[in-house]
């Protein structure tokens, strides 16, 4: 009996179909062909490697650190322009959004002085 590739013969355990999610094998490379029982492999995509990369712990702490360095300047802009806005209160806590409104004011402010 002939079998068309879509089919499988029950008694043969290599026809049984494969029902497992393909597995990524050590050494950066996955398997051509998921039907295959074949031990070729593809080297991974750039974008498989790049999600590696950024699952492992070393990578996650290093943009950690990095994240809080960018907001903590972020921060210290913000409180170098409240310094030059006047406000009254002078020690008035402020939003930054706020901080910027009240920047955008005070530079009109200053440029219709000038204009004047």
């Amino acid at each position: 009996m002939m079998l068309s590739p879509d089919q499988a013969d029950p008694d043969l355990p290599w026809g049984q179909p494969d029902t497992e999610p393909v597995l990524v094998l050590e050494g950066g490379c996955r398997p051509v062909d998921a039907d295959s029982n074949s031990l070729a492999v593809a080297p991974l995509s750039r974008e498989e490697k790049r999600r590696r990369r950024r699952s492992t712990t070393k990578y996650r702490s290093a943009h950690a650190t990095r994240e809080r360095v960018r907001v903590e300047a972020f921060n210290v802009a913000f409180a170098d322009l409240r310094r030059l806005l006047p406000t009254l209160p002078p020690d008035k806590k402020l939003s930054k959004i706020e901080i910027l409104r009240l920047a955008i004011c005070y530079i009109s402010y200053l440029n219709h002085v000038l204009d004047v």
